[in-house]
């Protein structure tokens, strides 16, 4: 029924969502802190984090030094958990959470983006492998060193789970050699490896969704790969671009890209909560028990928006993700990776000293280990600098 009565500015949270004063609390007990509760507290944990701040200089698409006004993992990180925290403000779930999970999500991946990631891998491939969303794990929970007292930042119980089960349940991946550290972790602190993730977890996962498919439109149209008539006829933007330009014919491009952006998140925005309540319903979910227990992700789009999200992600594959500026981006930084993976182990005093003294423990997992956290630690900027100053004997005679 619709009403002149406002929307409630802070509606009453479900009995779905996490309360932080029923956390499960953290590995290492630690005093309650008098300003925060513990959702925020893990927030504001991974905000201060040396691999939040790296991330201001990792490729979303294109590489930091490409352009100031590409998205990059520390702007596509923000922009998430700002559509996190909406959609869990709207589905009356706790937006701390949602937002600590979205600042999170990307902390494991590699300079230059997936490039990076699959050049890692390639080269991990006889030590256990990479995969980005293991290494946030072990950034989170091993790799900051910030506290005297334990590892990691020592988050939080629901935190952590988000941070690994936010795309759905992961128990059938932990024969995978790169899961094993999630395996061994687990054995320490129950994860419910099996089961669904907090709605909360599952609001970020999508978030991040719709955020890289949108600033993908923005900078794609912006770095000249297509242009908005060539959207016209793409499912989603299409309708969208065409209803921006009834509404506001006399303005200029720039314009009416950023208020079609502005509207296609605001369009899936709705799907996603139109269709999380309807699941919710249908389900008879009723606790964050049942949610973990349910048989399908909860936060989801509709059928008929994934559909065109697919059509829009085949025109972004086939001319940005693949167009020939990106691939030789790609190449580039796939040599400089592997090139600086393969010199490192064979001679592992030519990293700094803090990561020489891990590769040189005698074995050869573990230096192949410290070697790719060292790499995938690195900024764009920091890769293509450290990979001249090994590779160029001219830089070489300066240090």
């Amino acid at each position: 029924m619709i009403t002149d009565e406002p929307p409630t500015l802070f509606p009453e949270r479900a009995p779905w969502a996490e309360y932080p004063e029923h956390s499960r609390g953290r590995l290492s007990p630690e005093p309650i802190s008098r300003t925060r509760n513990a959702f925020a507290r893990d927030r504001d944990r991974i905000i201060h984090a040396t691999a939040f701040r790296r991330l201001k200089e990792k490729t979303q698409v294109f590489v930091a030094h490409e352009g100031d006004h590409y998205r990059t993992r520390l702007t596509h990180s923000l922009e998430v958990a700002q559509i996190a925290r909406s959609l869990a403000h709207a589905l009356r779930l706790d937006t701390d959470l949602a937002e600590t999970v979205a600042l999170a999500h990307d902390l494991g991946h590699p300079p230059f983006g997936h490039a990076g990631e699959d050049e890692l891998q390639a080269q991990m491939q006889r030590w256990g492998g990479f995969d980005h969303n293991v290494q946030t794990f072990r950034v989170v929970t091993k790799l900051e060193e910030r506290y005297p007292q334990f590892e990691g930042l020592n988050l939080s119980w629901e935190t952590v789970e988000g941070v690994v089960k936010h795309n759905g349940p992961v128990s059938h991946r932990l024969d995978e050699p790169a899961w094993q550290a999630i395996a061994d972790y687990a054995k320490d602190w129950d994860l419910r490896l099996g089961t669904f993730a907090s709605l909360e977890a599952q609001a970020a996962a999508i978030a991040d969704d719709i955020a890289y498919n949108n600033h993908d439109v923005d900078d794609g149209v912006q770095a000249g790969l297509f242009t908005l008539e060539d959207l016209a006829d793409v499912p989603l933007i299409g309708p969208v671009l065409h209803g921006v330009r009834k509404d506001w014919p006399d303005v200029g491009e720039r314009m009416t890209r950023i208020e079609a952006v502005r509207r296609m998140i605001g369009v899936m925005v709705e799907d996603v909560l139109a269709e999380t309540e309807a699941r919710i319903e249908a389900d008879e979910i009723r606790s964050t028990e049942d949610v973990r227990m349910a048989k399908r992700t909860l936060v989801s789009f509709s059928p008929a928006m994934l559909a065109d999200l697919g059509v829009l992600r085949k025109f972004l594959f086939e001319r940005m993700y693949r167009h020939y500026r990106v691939n030789r981006t790609r190449s580039q930084a796939r040599r400089i990776l592997a090139e600086m993976f393969q010199l490192f182990m064979a001679e592992p005093e030519t990293m700094p000293p803090e990561w020489s003294g891990k590769a040189l423990s005698g074995d050869e997992t573990k230096q192949a280990r410290a070697v790719c956290d060292y790499i995938a630690g690195m900024t764009d900027r920091y890769a293509i600098e450290e990979h001249r100053k090994l590779f160029s004997l001219d830089l070489a005679l300066d240090l």
